[in-house]
């Protein structure tokens, strides 16, 4: 049976393929495949970690009945009895649980390293030892650190609350002097971290996981009408290539500069087809598709509509009124001012540029029908531009914007225009707790729109460009046909787990963090979408040749489009973000 009945017609030797639904298609197609195998891992770590919520109760309770009514005694400012709740609470975590832990520890990528590669993979006792003494004196003296700041900011908030919190300038000072803290706080818990290096032998783990993998992605495969063995075969050339890249990632120099493993992957990937040139026989696991839709799917799970209320109507306009915006402005530039040649690369990197990079490139690409080497231009222009902005826009902040604004505003205006999620945390922890978390909220916000994309992109193509193309009419069937199954998939973990977080929130406050947040997704989904992504960025790699690309770059309009785009995006972000949460929203600035 036929995945899908397809019929046919050439105008002006333009190919248009107008299809029909079969129901074969939820086990013959790698969107549909994409979704089971999402569902499975997000089930997975229901069952796993939703047994244990009495015990994350009862630290959530205990949290409560220590610092909950000191906490309580002014809204003017945020005490410090009230980050010590807050701490407390934070305790409770899912995947601290005997399972959790054994999950996190399998899936591990590689460990951090400096000089030698081996100790990515290995460290023995008697190494960890004395890389623990080694960091003991930093850790100490950021303790002691913590311990000044600790005091200052309590010296601090005794002036405000002797004036019973009603001076606004010992208000301001008390605030700053606990900010300081928890940034202090933040820096010795790293530092402690180090300290406590331990022992670890990753190898047999990441052997076990490629295995693991590899069945996970491969069975599907026999339903797909392609061959269980050629794709075992091929798997681990490009499961080594991933393991590769998260060494050269995990390289303390490349972790600095925040030369990433998404970066890596494709690098090395492209040096292979570039140099030797890909081997044919890896071709069945080159499935870049495959591997990013199904961590998209993981993804959805982590859009938890209750978070996104916290950030309140000024992060929904930050997010869903700009990158709209920016992107329409963007494809007209494109099409009307540089003339693109191709209004799918044009879209594509659209997408990629205003929305959140490679996740939104390939859910616009697949809507779109774009082409593989148009996908990897968009993507390769993302990443670059990603680990320039993730260095540059933090040392900007510090150095031009006011103090009382480098937090919100600062994580605002990077969470709405740096691509990447893990750019975008990497980037608010470098300004501070409050920044991250702003950034992080923001960008959440905006990976909503990856789903609207796509579906708008999909009826845009179908309707107007390839009827235009053609000359022929499309059904509404078609809009169907073509939309990215594994957006369904997206929708649907985004809603069920913003449910269930609010469900457990319902009972006990911060439980739904504690289960949701730190339990399935950070001790399962986040677990496993990092490396479908770095898979996919792989396979990017080993398809693209610099040759077929070369065409497209005639001109530089693909790279003219992106800093158009980003450059407006830049602007309109921090104008909207300004204007959202210090002149509309005041009130919400001085909560979070």
């Amino acid at each position: 049976m036929k995945m899908a009945e397809v019929q046919t017609e050439v105008h002006d030797d333009i190919v248009s393929d107008q299809g029909k639904w079969e129901w074969s298609e939820m086990w013959k197609t790698e969107d549909w495949w994409a979704i089971w195998i999402g569902f499975f891992i997000l089930i997975a770590g229901m069952l796993v970690y939703f047994p244990h919520s009495g015990d994350m109760k009862d630290i959530i309770d205990q949290a409560q009945a220590k610092y909950g009514e000191a906490a309580q005694r002014t809204n003017a400012i945020k005490t410090i009895a009230w980050y010590k709740l807050s701490d407390g609470k934070k305790k409770a975590e899912a995947r601290k649980v005997s399972a959790g832990k054994w999950l996190t520890s399998f899936t591990h990528k590689t460990h951090s390293w400096s000089n030698n590669p081996l100790d990515a993979f290995f460290m023995s006792k008697e190494k960890a030892a004395a890389k623990a003494k080694a960091a003991q004196v930093k850790y100490e003296e950021k303790k002691a650190a913590e311990v000044a700041a600790f005091a200052q900011a309590q010296a601090a908030e005794s002036l405000a609350e002797g004036a019973g919190f009603q001076d606004q300038t010992l208000n301001a000072a008390a605030t700053h002097a606990i900010n300081t803290w928890r940034d202090a706080k933040l820096l010795a818990g790293k530092a402690k971290k180090k300290a406590q290096a331990k022992p670890y032998n990753q190898i047999f783990n990441l052997i076990g996981l490629g295995i693991f993998f590899c069945f996970l992605f491969g069975i599907p495969m026999i339903f797909m009408g392609q061959s269980f063995k050629k794709f075992a075969v091929a798997f681990l050339f490009v499961y080594g290539m991933t393991v590769l890249s998260w060494l050269f990632s995990y390289q303390v120099t490349m972790k600095h500069y925040g030369i990433g493993y998404a970066a890596w992957a494709i690098f090395l990937g492209m040096v292979v087809s570039n140099t030797v040139g890909t081997p044919k026989w890896a071709f069945p696991a080159i499935q870049t598709e495959y591997y990013i839709k199904t961590g998209l799917v993981l993804l959805g799970a982590k859009i938890l509509f209750e978070k996104i209320i916290t950030i309140g109507t000024a992060g929904i306009f930050v997010a869903w009124v700009v990158t709209p915006t920016v992107w329409l402005i963007t494809y007209w530039f494109g099409q009307k001012i540089i003339a693109m040649p191709s209004k799918r690369l044009n879209a594509v990197i659209c997408s990629d540029m205003s929305v959140c990079g490679v996740s939104a490139a390939i859910a616009a690409a697949s809507a779109c029908r774009a082409k593989k080497e148009e996908l990897t231009l968009a993507v390769g222009l993302s990443l670059v531009f990603t680990a320039i902005m993730m260095i540059v826009m933090p040392a900007v902040i510090k150095t031009t914007f006011p103090v009382d604004k480098q937090m919100i505003l600062g994580g605002a205006w990077m969470g709405g225009t740096i691509d990447a999620s893990g750019a975008v945390a990497a980037a608010g922890a470098f300004l501070g707790e409050k920044a991250l978390y702003v950034a992080a909220t923001i960008k959440m916000i905006q990976n909503v729109l990856i789903g609207v994309i796509a579906f708008f992109l999909a009826l845009y193509f179908t309707t107007r460009v390839e009827v235009e193309e053609t000359g022929t009419k499309v059904g509404l069937a078609e809009i169907w046909f073509r939309f990215p199954k594994f957006v369904i998939g997206f929708i649907i973990a985004s809603l069920v787990f913003s449910v269930l977080y609010s469900g457990y929130n319902a009972g006990t406050d911060g439980l739904g963090r504690a289960m949701i947040d730190k339990g399935a997704i950070k001790g399962m989904s986040d677990l496993f979408r990092k490396w479908f992504f770095t898979m996919s960025f792989v396979s990017i790699g080993l398809a693209t040749n610099f040759r077929e690309l070369k065409h497209h770059f005639k001109g530089g309009k693909p790279l003219i489009l992106y800093v158009f785009g980003q450059s407006l995006n830049l602007c309109l972000t921090l104008l909207m973000a300004y204007i959202m949460f210090y002149l509309v929203f005041p009130e919400l600035t001085a909560t979070i």
